[in-house]
Formats: C-alpha cells, structure tokens, sequence
C-alpha cells in the first residue's frame, strides 16, 4: 500500500523547524531529507527513522522494524509523531550523526567519432 501524501506532508510540517527539510517520492513510498541526508522512510503511511545510537538513547524503548521487505530495521515512531518539539530533537539528532551524501559523479559525455 503507498502512502498518503498527506501523511508526508504532515510528517514534514512537524519537522520543518529541524533543517532545509523535504521528501521526495521513490516507488510509491516517500524518502524525507535533512540537510540532504535521508533520515527518514514513509512506508504504508508509517514513519521509519534511521537509526543512530543518539536516536536510540533519545527513544528510549525503541520499536524497531523494517520499512519495506528485506529492508533492515529502522526506528518505527507512532504517535509521537504529534509532538513537533521531540520529532525536530530526533531528526536534528539523526542528521547529525547520518554521513554527508557523496557528492554526485558527473555523467561524462562519450565523443562522438
């Protein structure tokens, strides 16, 4: 089942203040960025955060589940999703842990003979 556009964008409005925040759509599920790096899945309209150990102490008693089949576990958040405060803490403390994406190789042009 994909999900909601609508989930996403909420999900998005409640982190907004955590960095240059966005979502982009990969087959039929969502991928949210901050500051570039994915921190995040929505799949079947559920948030799955990437896990880091900051995460994990912030969490506390962690639910841990794969996003999609033969994914590996991420953090699965329910209803604190609702609480803007905590979930920008999370993602701000997710981004910072998360390597900075490899800039993207250029695609070369062949010479035409």
């Amino acid at each position: 089942m994909a999900s909601d556009l609508n989930f996403v964008e909420y999900v998005r409005d409640q982190i907004n203040e955590a960095g240059q925040v966005s979502f982009k759509k990969m087959f039929g599920e969502y991928a949210i960025y901050c500051n570039e790096k994915v921190v995040a899945l929505v799949c079947d309209n559920q948030l799955f955060i990437k896990p880091t150990d900051g995460g994990r102490s912030m969490i506390g008693s962690v639910v841990e589940s794969p996003p999609y089949s033969g994914a590996k576990p991420y953090f699965l958040i329910g209803e604190q999703v609702d609480d803007r405060h905590w979930m920008t803490n999370l993602i701000q403390l997710t981004a910072s842990e998360l390597p900075t994406p490899k800039p993207k190789k250029s695609k070369s042009k062949k010479a035409k003979n």
